[in-house]
């Protein structure tokens, strides 16, 4: 089954910020713009950092393996070997991890790669890589 992109909007402090980190760290190619959002490509799907300097972002954390995983949060799913050129990206551009890349649940069924870290607005990403995508939703 083809997937279709997502679309997800989100409040940022300073559109600057949003720009360098998101079009420079992480790569994402910039769709169209105004004063108060920018467009990104996100690996094939649509994220709008939208200027919202009031926005309380509250933040709570579930417990996922041993790690505090805050929630909300957000990103994608991707080849092991995107997720690998991805984390070595960050940790090039010194980005702080709020959980550092590593395999979870090792040896069992869903076993997957993941690392989580703050935008500059403090919104928490997710990035994953799965050995085998079969087991995306495997229990």
């Amino acid at each position: 089954m083809a997937l279709s992109p997502f679309h997800l909007a989100f409040p940022v402090d300073d559109l600057a910020a949003a720009r360098r980190f998101y079009g420079t760290v992480l790569g994402c190619p910039e769709g169209r713009s105004s004063e108060a959002w920018i467009d990104f490509d996100l690996y094939g799907h649509q994220i709008v950092a939208h200027l919202a300097p009031d926005q309380a972002r509250p933040k709570s954390h579930n417990a996922v393996d041993g790690h505090d995983v805050p929630v909300p949060h957000f990103g994608v799913v991707l080849p092991m070997d995107q997720w690998e050129a991805l984390a070595a990206r960050l940790k090039a551009a010194g980005t702080p991890f709020v959980i550092e890349p590593h395999i979870r649940f090792k040896g069992e069924v869903g076993e997957q790669a993941t690392m989580f870290f703050l935008d500059p607005a403090g919104t928490a990403l997710e990035f994953k890589a799965f050995a085998d995508l079969s087991q995306l939703f495997s229990k």
